[in-house]
């Protein structure tokens, strides 16, 4: 074993479990949580998954506080799409609110907290799922296992890569338009022109960035011919459990729902 490889290997050892799994594995135990969710509108399955899905960030290395700061914008939404839900679905049940504008009943509060929870539960593991899986590991997998053309995987490893420096680059382009006196003060509607100005504006970089990495990738010879791997993509034992631990997340949670008597298929009348 060479001195690269042996590195790769402690490497690998000192990281999180989840992050030692193939992406593959950890797709498809996704997709079956989630496939599960998106076929009952309940607040019962969808509170059983969110439960086990919390209790998995700790083997993926991440902190509640590491869960916010990535997954804020998707909370927040499943929060107020699940309040909206409340005081918009029709009403059912003893009526618990009402203001004249709109009230809340039994009902609708059950549905809106089974909108909430499932929009939480359907989020969570694709925040968990990025945040423990290496994109160079991701474009090895679906190269050598899912046996994708290389220019689609090379381009999604290249876009994933990019996605970082968005950020850097919108706090570089708006210190630029400060230093400039653009967007720096002014009412909310000049505000407002000036954030699109700088959204124009990290739309156009992103552009001449991928358009630059695409021809250098182009001329070093990207996507054609036989390809070889510097590392090989692999399934151990750690993926089967990954698997089974999916499917029984979603068996679980589709039997509590059933066994409580609140499985709800999105496209029957309730």
């Amino acid at each position: 074993m060479t001195g690269a490889a042996r590195q790769e290997l402690n490497l690998r050892g000192n990281q999180a479990l989840l992050t030692r799994a193939n992406p593959l594995s950890k797709f498809a135990a996704v997709f079956l949580m989630t496939l599960v969710l998106a076929l009952s509108i309940d607040w019962v399955s969808a509170s059983v998954a969110l439960v086990f899905e919390l209790l998995l960030f700790p083997l993926a290395g991440l902190t509640f506080v590491l869960l916010w700061q990535r997954g804020w914008p998707l909370i927040l939404a499943a929060a107020v799409g699940g309040w909206s839900t409340s005081i918009l679905a029709p009403d059912s049940g003893r009526t618990l609110i009402d203001v004249g504008l709109w009230t809340m009943s039994e009902g609708s509060l059950e549905l809106g907290a089974g909108f909430m929870l499932r929009g939480l539960a359907i989020a969570l593991p694709a925040v968990l799922l990025m945040s423990c899986t290496d994109p160079t590991d991701l474009a090895d997998a679906l190269a050598q296992k899912a046996r994708l053309p290389h220019r689609f995987v090379l381009g999604t490893l290249a876009a994933m890569r990019l996605v970082g420096l968005l950020a850097e680059e919108w706090q570089t382009i708006g210190m630029a338009r400060r230093a400039r006196g653009v967007g720096s003060r002014g009412n909310m509607l000049q505000r407002a022109k000036a954030t699109l100005g700088q959204s124009f504006g990290l739309l156009v970089q992103a552009i001449r960035r991928a358009s630059r990495l695409a021809v250098t990738m182009e001329a070093r010879g990207f996507g054609g011919g036989p390809r070889t791997w510097a590392r090989e993509s692999t399934y151990s034992r750690l993926d089967l459990w990954v698997f089974v631990g999916g499917a029984l997340i979603a068996g679980l949670s589709a039997a509590a729902a059933i066994s409580a008597g609140t499985w709800n298929m999105v496209w029957l009348e309730n």
